[in-house]
């Protein structure tokens, strides 16, 4: 059933019909089992397996008619089933080794299928191995190569045999054919396959028997007997048992420094007995750590030393080499290499500067040392002797005072101006051959000594200004040079203090301090005032400052500003006339002479006259040159009583100005006929300013005549002779109301009808300074921000006089005040002409915030009148000065400013940063901010108070040194700030802060005056300590002594305790306040003085005590205590500033 079974793999595995498969499946019940045959390999086609008919038990007609046939599922069908006879014969070669190969026992198996009715039998074939193979290797030969010096035992693994056949035909063993030196010796691995290893029994000689040649059989266990061979070739290798030896223990050389690259030193040697590559020496250094190889490089193969690396003598005088020579089986020999290397002069000398100054003082003396160097040079011999100068032509010299060492000194005086730099050369040279030279150049600066004064560009300045200038108008520029430098050449022009007819010299020009640019401070008038001259000093920065005076002639030119001034005729009311004119006079005729001066000067003051308006022009002239008015012709009766001439005075100034003269000419011969015109607005009433004849040729009642003025006018006609009516002012005339009037006279006759005639009188007032000039404000004010530039203009004042001509020409005056001891004019000038004030100087809110003058407005009349008005001027702050820090105050040597215990919680205040700016205003208003801080997580300040407070507990681990920089700045634009560093310390005892604190890198330079005064205010506080202490000491004896008395007289004792008196004088920037108390009492036997326990700064309560102690004790008690607090003060603060 099991065979059966296979069959239905076999049968679905190999494809066959599936119905005669099913079919089989069918009768497999009739399968009765299978048959087992043995045949050896290589059978020859046709032999006999066995009979199958036979074995089966089935008749040959049974195969026949069942048809029965070999199913087989291989490819190749080794069998076949001859069905005639009943016997299975061999159809095809077996070969064992091809079907199975290792594989024992080698079977195939077959079916044998019969129809009719169907039967299936299983044939098994088992295949038995022949010996028809020979063990074979797959290499020809084998070959080895062995160092003589192999030691005894030595195993070589032999390639191994290979024999399909299996077991006894199989590779049984190994044979090695004879020799002396190896044998062979076999193994199984653990399959069971053998394989031989050749073990080295005696050592090999190459020089005996270089070469051997062996051969190895492998055999098996077939009959017959098969083997193979394969030889062995063995080739001795020779052993390195000779080392090289060199041909001289020590190499000797010479090479000169600075040889270039691949210069052949020498060449070492080596020889080795050895043969063949065990012969070949190679050479090397045997230090490869002493840098040498940087140095020289030897050739591996012929020893040939050359140089690959710098040659310096200043290194390396000589050089030792270690070489070794080894072979190629690893034995060395060694040499030495002895190299000597010769100098060279191929080191300039080397300068080096010890110590250089510059720059130096332009005074310093003949002699004085400005530099040390050090001159090395690393040749030897007369290659290193080094001399040194200096190359160009300079007031220096060299001197050398240790070996290599050179001081450099000035060997005249300096003078910065002449020379104010130097490039000093300094040439070090060698004694060598070439010789070599180093320069090094040293620039010295001549500092400046103010030894120079300034000097002006001329040795007097004059110049020239027009009169009526505008105030703060630029006269002219000073310029002196000082050839000093920096702030000794910074020049400051000055102005000396002189006098200029009684008044100080800056109410008359003013000098830039910077520029020197003089400067008018007021309007010259030319008629006052024709030439100023003052002394400059130019004085530079120095200290001692030096300086030079230069003097200033200021020339006031003349300006046509002032009309011609008529002497004669007097222009004065109330005269009815001027001249007379005889009516016989002839040609030429004298009238009268106007006169006239000019205050101006030169062609200004030419006067020439010319007659402008005349009632008859043809019966005047006027002189041009002489002002003589002439008759140009005979008088006759026709010609008017009443000439009325206009004369014109005029100068030759550009643009010329005039002034006119009305001359009334009278052609009469007697008084009446005048008339007087204009009148004077002063003239009382009653002036007569006309006479008049009226005339009429009737007679009787015809010829009487009535005269009256027609209109309404402050006049009335009064008759005094016959015919004859004087016209007489009836008021006061005021010409500021009415300044002309027309009079019409009407002459009326009695006659029927009345007949009347009417003439018109023209009638000017003249002009009386009556009218002060009267200002448009009460009070004027202006704004100027500071730090304005001279002569600006600052306002306007401006006043008005209803008065005319010359009584109406205003003139403008600053009225002599002082303002801060200084007088007014140095601060404002005002133009006379057009009143428009201006600033001398610029000004400095922080020195004057107000300026109030007073201005005064004055007429030309004769005499003037004027009027007064004030004047301010408010000066505007501008953001011109940085914060000021109060406190902390910023100086040296405070060690502690504040401390912070380590317990401070949130918002413990540290200290509180006081600071103040100069200006007003918002440019006043100051925030405080935290800059920089050693932890800013730790501190915060206030923006506006500038309070320093905690923002978190104080930890441990928080540094005792806390370094605060706070800045603080003000409002204005652009703002302005000041920084303050505040140095805390977080700890809670002093000692502690002393040891962090005196790392701080402060100025170790104490400020000597502060020290002085310190000390000072220690020394007198303390003799006023001894001093009360001694007062009181006495009273307490006296006290005693009276108590002594008391006692002794049995009197009552009231006693007196004193309060106790808490801090008046801490200031709050301590950790504690130390007070001292001194008791007394009346009845005392002895005096205490009690060191108190540190207080805090609270108010401490006091014990009332009686009133029984004089007053003067309780003050003596109060002062002691005082005094001992602020002792104890002073101390604690001085200890750390000196230590």
């Amino acid at each position: 059933f099991g065979g059966y079974t296979r069959c239905i793999k076999w049968r679905f595995g190999c494809g066959r019909n599936w119905h005669f498969f099913l079919l089989i499946f069918c009768l497999i019940h009739m399968v009765t089992g299978h048959i087992r045959y043995s045949i050896p390999e290589e059978m020859k086609k046709g032999s006999l397996i066995g009979n199958v008919a036979q074995d089966l038990g089935l008749n040959l007609k049974r195969l026949r008619l069942g048809r029965a046939r070999i199913v087989t599922g291989d490819s190749i069908q080794y069998t076949e089933l001859q069905t005639d006879k009943g016997i299975l014969v061999v159809k095809e070669r077996i070969d064992r080794e091809q079907l199975c190969g290792d594989t024992t026992p080698c079977s195939f198996s077959f079916e044998v299928i019969l129809e009719n009715p169907m039967e299936l039998h299983q044939i098994t074939v088992e295949i038995t191995d022949i010996n028809d193979h020979s063990p074979t290797f797959k290499r020809k030969s084998i070959n080895f190569e062995i160092s003589e010096i192999a030691s005894a035992g030595a195993r070589f693994s032999l390639t191994s045999a290979e024999d399909p056949d299996v077991g006894v035909n199989g590779l049984r063993e190994y044979f090695l054919t004879e020799n002396d030196n190896f044998v062979l010796k076999q193994n199984s691995n653990a399959d069971g396959k053998k394989y031989a290893e050749m073990v080295l029994q005696k050592l090999l000689d190459r020089e005996t028997n270089p070469n051997l040649s062996l051969k190895l059989i492998a055999v098996d266990g077939g009959t017959p007997q098969r083997s193979g061979t394969v030889n062995i070739d063995i080739t001795v290798l020779d052993a390195n048992d000779n080392a090289p030896v060199f041909n001289q223990s020590v190499y000797k050389a010479t090479v000169m420094e600075n040889s270039p690259r691949d210069t052949y030193v020498t060449t070492v040697n080596a020889s080795d007995a050895d043969f063949g590559s065990n012969s070949i020496v190679t050479y090397y250094f045997s230090d490869l750590n002493s840098g040498l190889n940087d140095v020289f490089i030897i050739n591996e193969k012929t020893g040939v030393i050359s140089i690959t690396g710098s040659i310096d003598y200043e290194k390396n005088k000589k050089y030792e080499l270690r070489i070794e020579a080894k072979d190629q089986g690893g034995l060395t020999d060694s040499s030495k290499v002895i190299i000597e290397v010769t100098d060279v002069n191929d080191n300039a000398p080397i300068i080096s500067v010890m110590s250089f100054t510059s720059p130096v003082s332009e005074d310093s003396p003949p002699g004085t040392t400005i530099g040390i160097i050090n001159v090395k040079d690393l040749d030897s011999g007369d290659n290193g002797q080094v001399n040194c100068r200096i190359e160009q032509n300079a007031p220096f010299k060299i001197k050398s005072n240790l070996r290599n060492y050179y001081t450099l000194v000035t060997d005249t005086v300096l003078d910065r101006e002449s020379v104010s730099e130097y490039n000093i050369t300094v040439v070090a040279t060698d004694a060598g051959i070439p010789p070599l030279s180093t320069k090094r150049t040293f620039h010295l600066k001549v500092s400046d000594v103010n030894d120079n004064a300034p000097v002006f560009s001329q040795s007097v300045y004059n110049t020239f200004i027009i009169e009526n200038n505008s105030p703060g108008i630029s006269v002219l520029t000073l310029g002196a040079k000082d050839p000093d430098e920096n702030q000794n050449a910074r020049i400051s022009y000055i102005l000396e203090k002189t006098n200029i007819g009684g008044a100080p010299v800056s109410e008359y020009v003013s000098v830039n301090a910077e520029s020197g640019i003089v400067h008018a401070v007021r309007s010259f008038d030319y008629e006052q005032i024709k030439q100023l001259v003052f002394i400059v000093k130019a004085q530079d920065g120095g200290s001692p400052p030096l300086s030079n005076n230069v003097t200033v002639k200021l020339i006031v030119q003349d300006q046509n500003d002032n009309p011609p001034q008529v002497l004669y005729p007097v222009q004065t009311g109330g005269s009815l006339v001027a001249e007379m004119v005889p009516r016989s006079a002839d040609v030429g005729y004298l009238v009268t002479k106007v006169v006239a001066v000019d205050v101006d000067s030169g062609q200004n003051a030419w006067l020439s006259y010319k007659l402008q308006k005349a009632t008859d022009r043809a019966l005047f002239e006027v002189g041009l040159q002489n002002g003589e008015i002439r008759t140009i012709r005979q008088v006759t009766d026709k010609d008017a009583v009443k000439q009325r001439l206009t004369v014109i005075v005029e100068d030759n100034g550009q643009p010329s100005r005039s002034a006119t003269v009305i001359v009334n000419v009278a052609v009469a011969d007697s008084f009446p006929e005048v008339l007087s015109d204009p009148v004077s607005e002063d003239s009382p009433p009653g002036t007569t300013i006309g006479i008049i004849n009226v005339k009429d040729l009737d007679s009787g009642d015809n010829g009487q005549v009535n005269c009256r003025i027609e209109q309404n006018a402050p006049f009335k006609i009064k008759s005094n002779l016959r015919n004859y009516y004087t016209l007489v002012t009836d008021t006061v005339l005021d010409r500021e109301s009415v300044s002309e009037y027309n009079i019409t006279v009407v002459a009326t006759d009695a006659g029927i009808p009345p007949l009347s005639t009417k003439r018109t009188f023209h009638l000017k007032v003249s002009d009386v300074n009556d009218n002060a000039p009267v200002f448009s404000q009460s009070v004027y004010s202006a704004f100027i921000t500071e730090n304005n530039s001279p002569g600006v203009s600052l306002l306007t004042v401006g006043a008005e006089d209803p008065d005319e001509n010359q009584n109406a020409r205003i003139s403008y005056i600053l009225e002599k005040t002082n303002i801060g001891g200084a007088p007014v004019s140095e601060y404002v000038s005002v133009n006379a002409e057009s009143g428009v004030v201006y600033a001398v100087h610029s000004f400095d809110y922080e020195q004057i915030k107000q300026l109030v003058f007073v201005v005064k407005a004055q007429d030309g009349g004769s005499p003037p009148l004027s009027s007064n008005v004030t004047v301010t001027i408010m000066i505007q702050d501008q953001n011109d000065n940085p914060p000021q820090v109060l406190y902390p105050v910023q100086t040296g040597g405070s060690l502690v400013a504040e401390m912070v215990p380590r317990s401070a919680d949130v918002g413990y205040l540290v200290t509180k940063v006081v600071a103040v700016d100069v200006d007003s205003g918002q440019n006043a208003w100051l925030s405080y901010k935290l800059q920089k801080a050693t932890d800013r997580a730790l501190f915060e300040v206030g923006l506006q108070n500038g309070e320093i407070r905690t923002i978190r507990q104080v930890t441990d681990k928080d540094a005792v040194k806390q370094r605060l920089t706070v800045i603080v700045e003000d409002n204005g634009q652009p703002s302005r700030s000041a920084t303050v560093v505040v140095n805390v310390a977080v700890a809670d005892s002093f000692p502690e802060v002393l040891s962090e604190f005196t790392e701080l890198t402060h100025d170790k330079e104490y400020n000597d005056n502060l020290t002085f005064y310190l000390v000072l205010a220690l020394a007198v506080v303390s003799f006023l300590f001894i001093t009360c202490l001694v007062v009181i000491i006495s009273v307490k004896i006296y006290r005693w002594r009276q108590s002594r008395i008391l006692y002794h007289s049995n009197l009552p004792v009231i006693p007196y305790y004193p309060p106790r008196y808490s801090d008046t004088l801490g200031t709050g920037t301590l950790p504690h306040v130390y007070n001292y108390e001194v008791c007394r009492t009346t009845d005392s036997r002895k005096s205490d003085v009690k060191y108190m326990q540190p207080m805090s700064q609270s108010l401490v309560s006091v014990d009332g005590a009686g009133d029984i102690v004089p007053q003067v004790d309780k003050q003596l008690s109060g002062n002691f205590s005082q005094m001992s607090t602020l002792v104890t003060q002073l101390t604690i603060y001085l200890v750390p500033r000196f230590r």
